[in-house]
């Protein structure tokens, strides 16, 4: 019982404090500017690359959660024609991702810190129920950046992303940008119309984070086929950073759930 009021009064409290800690870095990790702090965010650049052919080449320049500049040049595979298109100078591309990871990792700095070290936990089962609050929050912020959104090719061709461009995206072009991990990705597709008079099956592709060629959909009261996909990425150093902060901080509630269940399960069936 002695040992059990020690790991409630003291040690929950050095593990909540170590969890702060190390939370706090990863909110850090996503570089946006507090309102206390002010000042601009550092815009860093990252070159595109693939491990196949270079048909697509460019260079990104992230300011936090936002693409605030893109240039990229693209080979046409059918005549070699090579097409250059950059972000206007009025645009900017939000990536949600990021900053949904973000909010839920403040979200669980704040649960934590409603607890400050004069709080007295009366019960095993408060202590999990606050872990797993908190395990909930870092769970999303992990699967925000894991998980990429699937979207429709209909869905990528009406994004404001197409408007975000000069020169104007040509029709039979659509592009999309997203995180996975710890990379920013950008996939490009190549269409080419398919004629009313095409003996085709039309059979329209459903939602998918990354469409495959020959994937068909209907847009502006026009059929399309996708001829070439063209996937290209960065990594983004603080976003693995990030990633690694929520494994570890996932880690130590897991633990200290464990340490928790085991003294309860005693309690509970201790010998009269």
């Amino acid at each position: 019982e002695e040992e059990f009021k020690w790991l409630l009064q003291e040690e929950v409290h050095a593990v909540l404090k170590q969890l702060q800690d190390i939370l706090k870095e990863a909110s850090h990790r996503f570089a946006l500017p507090t309102s206390s702090s002010g000042g601009a965010v550092k815009q860093e650049n990252f070159v595109l690359s693939t491990s196949g052919a270079d048909q697509v080449k460019g260079v990104l320049t992230l300011q936090g959660d936002a693409l605030c500049q893109a240039d990229i040049n693209l080979k046409m595979p059918r005549n070699n024609q090579l097409l250059h298109f950059a972000f206007r100078e009025d645009k900017q591309w939000k990536l949600q991702q990021i900053q949904d990871a973000r909010n839920h990792v403040n979200q669980a700095i704040y649960l934590l810190m409603n607890r400050d070290v004069n709080y007295q936990f009366k019960t095993g089962s408060e202590v999990l129920k606050l872990m797993d609050a908190v395990m909930l929050q870092l769970s999303r912020a992990r699967n925000r950046l894991t998980t990429p959104a699937t979207l429709t090719l209909p869905e990528i061709a009406s994004s404001g992303l197409t408007k975000m461009f000069t020169p104007a995206l040509p029709p039979d072009i659509l592009v999309n940008f997203y995180i996975n991990l710890n990379k920013l990705c950008l996939t490009v597709y190549q269409l080419h119309v398919l004629q009313p008079s095409t003996t085709k099956n039309f059979k329209p592709a459903g939602g998918s984070i990354l469409h495959n060629p020959g994937a068909m959909f209907e847009f502006g009261n026009q059929r399309y086929e996708v001829s070439h996909v063209h996937k290209v990425e960065c990594v983004v150093p603080w976003l693995n950073d990030a990633l690694v902060f929520f494994t570890v901080s996932l880690q130590l509630c897991q633990q200290l759930k464990d340490k928790i269940s085991v003294f309860s399960s005693y309690w509970n069936y201790r010998p009269y």
